[in-house]
């Protein structure tokens, strides 16, 4: 049994059953006789298909980051690639190299854990999320934290917005905003008590084809700092669409965003679908 199958049998969290399927009976009774809206309907289709995405069990990219985020935390993150694996639908991610080059970590939202290529634990954290408790924007982070932070947000975008047709997701549509010259039609999502994101509410932002591109949050994790997240080189990878590039910018009260200041960028290529 591989580190995948493993995370999907053990997950502790509520709302995600043993074969690492979304548990419609933890999530809002409601659901079950829930109207998907046009828009939700666009977007799935334009990335794909919801019942395609459902073929699928886990995507691979290699994934360089930038941004100032990483040293304002105390972390030394360089160009070299890292290959970064989520699990769709059960919240998993895997990330190799991770630290030094003969280590990687793996992230469930109960624990995270930075392992040697034989298996052997470098260092590992319960519960991580309690370890930011009291954190401000510009709190450093350790590796561990690190590894939490990078595991649900990948988990998010690579899942995104495929989850919207996963029970428990709520979702309302509000107006539409002007992003670089494209009308961006608006929709706030709710995300399940137990699935582990930047916030659980974040207004996701598509173009009239229906592709995904922004997204605007809270980093909870940092103090609730505003972000916007622009998203953009779509790729199709086995019929499924994914970005190739992602920059994310300090966002002011009136959705404006702060183009002078970029905590991240990630870059993806090398995308497999399995």
């Amino acid at each position: 049994m591989n580190d995948l199958e493993n995370a999907i049998t053990r997950t502790g969290s509520a709302l995600y059953k043993a074969d690492g399927g979304i548990d419609a009976t933890a999530a809002d009774s409601s659901q079950n006789d829930r109207v998907i809206p046009g828009l939700v309907k666009l977007a799935l289709d334009a990335h794909g298909g919801y019942g395609r995405w459902k073929q699928f069990n886990k995507v691979t990219a290699k994934v360089v980051s930038g941004g100032f985020l990483w040293g304002m935390k105390g972390i030394d993150i360089d160009e070299t690639p890292r290959r970064m694996t989520s699990a769709f639908r059960n919240q998993w991610t895997r990330t190799e190299p991770f630290g030094e080059a003969e280590w990687h970590m793996i992230y469930t939202p109960e624990r995270v854990v930075i392992e040697s290529q034989t298996g052997e634990i470098v260092a590992e954290q319960q519960n991580p999320r309690d370890t930011f408790a009291g954190h401000d924007w510009e709190t450093p982070w350790t590796p561990l934290q690190l590894a939490y932070f990078n595991g649900y947000a990948m988990w998010t975008y690579y899942n995104l917005p495929f989850l919207l047709g996963e029970p428990g997701f709520t979702f309302t549509e509000i107006p539409p905003i002007d992003q670089d010259g494209l009308l961006l039609s608006g929709l706030k999502v709710r995300f399940p008590q137990n699935v582990h994101s930047h916030s659980p509410e974040q207004n996701l932002y598509f173009e009239e084809n229906g592709l995904l591109r922004r997204q605007d949050y809270q980093v909870d994790v940092a103090g609730g700092a505003s972000a916007g997240h622009l998203i953009s080189d779509y790729i199709d990878v086995q019929g499924l669409k994914f970005p190739t590039r992602r920059r994310v910018f300090m966002r002011n009260a009136n959705g404006s965003l702060q183009y002078d200041k970029m905590p991240v960028s990630i870059d993806l290529v090398d995308f497999e679908i399995s």
